[in-house]
């Protein structure tokens, strides 16, 4: 198929996808970076964000990846996240509640070590949220 691309979606757990898509939009860590068919080699880091795969010019679907690194070539698209969730399995209530635990480990921290990781699990739920939001502004 001329007019697609192989896209994988691949977390330390599993396969998650493996499929024929018209253009995949991935987000790099210098910013948003779309995949058609006959794209150039690239590599790239992954931020955390939403991936959306389009099918007939419409975003078919969006996924939520935590991190991770993107291999292109003109016939594929490979995604190594570092953690992926559909879309559908967000719960804002949830995300809020594990927010609000990890600030209070974040303030009862007592090593940069600790710290960080905290910060690191915050800038997560924070994308998370955002990308909750991004969605229903567009709806």
């Amino acid at each position: 198929m001329a007019n697609t691309l192989q896209f994988d979606l691949v977390s330390p757990e599993r396969l998650l996808l493996s499929e024929q898509v018209e253009m995949v939009v991935v987000p790099g860590t210098e910013g948003n970076f779309g995949v058609l068919p006959g794209h150039s080699l690239l590599i790239s880091t992954v931020r955390p964000g939403l991936i959306e795969i389009y099918e007939g010019g419409k975003v078919k679907d969006r996924i939520f990846v935590a991190g991770g690194f993107a291999e292109v070539n003109p016939e594929r698209c490979t995604v190594l996240a570092d953690e992926a969730v559909a879309l559908p399995d967000l719960n804002r209530a949830v995300l809020e509640g594990e927010a609000r635990e990890i600030e209070a480990r974040l303030n009862a921290a007592q090593d940069e070590d600790e710290r960080n990781m905290c910060r690191r699990l915050l800038a997560v739920i924070d994308a998370k949220l955002t990308a909750l939001g991004t969605i229903a502004q567009a709806h």
